[in-house]
């Protein structure tokens, strides 16, 4: 396996673990950085992955280096400095970005790349960390030709649909396009919700009914499944990401001068909910928040209509 690429991964958290445990499983050799929790560094260690001590160490090692990180200037700390990504980088690296970043900040770094001869790909998900684990995730990805064929055996590693939707940056777009729609069905179902109550319908009629008709999808489900059932564990997403990501989907909108009427009431919804303080709570409390606001208890509604 002497031409096998070798390949980094940084941001090896909910999503990132599962990532890179398939990326070996694929047969790759990785390295990986590590960060304050050292759960799932030290069990990709013990299935044979390395670790570096910095991402310019990284980049010199490797062939193709992910990062799967929390938003823009995390991504930019890591790749620029003296200690970063571009001052390791040689001829032929291609960094593949699977946050969910503004893509007016990867364009910035991708052309910072391509003067020390390597290549951005920019590649953010779709689903939740379950499919990460499992290798099914959905990957939508932004890439010259070269990089993308470069770059797709290690994609097939963890994504089970991949597609291609245009150049470098494209990928962040559609991902923010993809999240303004997940957001707004956040802010719409627990407005929704705290309707039914306040008017005597309990959250689990709205389940039933809306969950049996063509209005429903997979974030509908997993959606009520913390609402209704109040399972915290169903929707492994924070509030302060969602909120990042509905500001840089309102950012992309005002630079490119598109309606925001829905993804400017959406971001008002989560920034709501950050100054409540519930930043770090999953997406789904959002409805407890909105329900908040709104003078009742989501919790005490669903019990009432058990």
């Amino acid at each position: 396996m002497s031409n096998t690429p070798v390949v980094g991964f940084i941001g090896v958290g909910l999503m990132g673990h599962g990532m890179a445990k398939n990326i070996l499983k694929g047969g790759y050799p990785l390295w990986v950085k590590g960060n304050t929790n050292r759960a799932p560094v030290e069990d990709l260690l013990a299935q044979g992955a390395k670790e570096a001590t910095s991402a310019r160490e990284m980049a010199q090692a490797c062939d193709i280096l992910h990062l799967c990180l929390s938003n823009s200037p995390q991504i930019e700390a890591v790749m620029r400095g003296p200690d970063g990504v571009i001052a390791g980088a040689h001829p032929g690296l291609v960094v593949v970005d699977s946050s969910t970043a503004d893509p007016a900040s990867t364009l910035k770094l991708a052309a910072e790349l391509a003067e020390k001869g390597a290549s951005l790909v920019d590649a953010p998900l779709g689903r939740t960390p379950k499919e990460a684990e499992a290798g099914t995730l959905d990957a939508m990805v932004g890439a010259d030709d070269a990089s993308f064929a470069k770059v797709l055996p290690v994609l097939q590693c963890w994504a089970g649909n991949i597609n291609r939707v245009g150049p470098v940056g494209a990928g962040h777009k559609m991902k923010l396009v993809m999240n303004l729609i997940s957001m707004s069905y956040a802010a719409l179902y627990a407005e929704s919700l705290v309707l039914a109550a306040k008017s005597g319908i309990s959250p689990q009629t709205v389940r039933q009914v809306i969950g049996s008709s063509r209005l429903s999808n997979g974030f509908f489900e997993t959606f009520m499944t913390y609402a209704v059932d109040r399972d915290r564990e169903a929707h492994k997403f924070a509030i302060a990401n969602g909120g990042k990501d509905v500001r840089y989907a309102n950012a992309l909108a005002n630079e490119v001068n598109a309606p925001s009427f829905i993804a400017s009431a959406t971001r008002q919804y989560f920034a709501m909910a950050e100054a409540m303080g519930h930043g770090g709570d999953y997406v789904p409390t959002i409805a407890d928040r909105v329900a908040e606001f709104g003078g009742i208890d989501l919790a005490a509604e669903v019990a009432k209509g058990a």
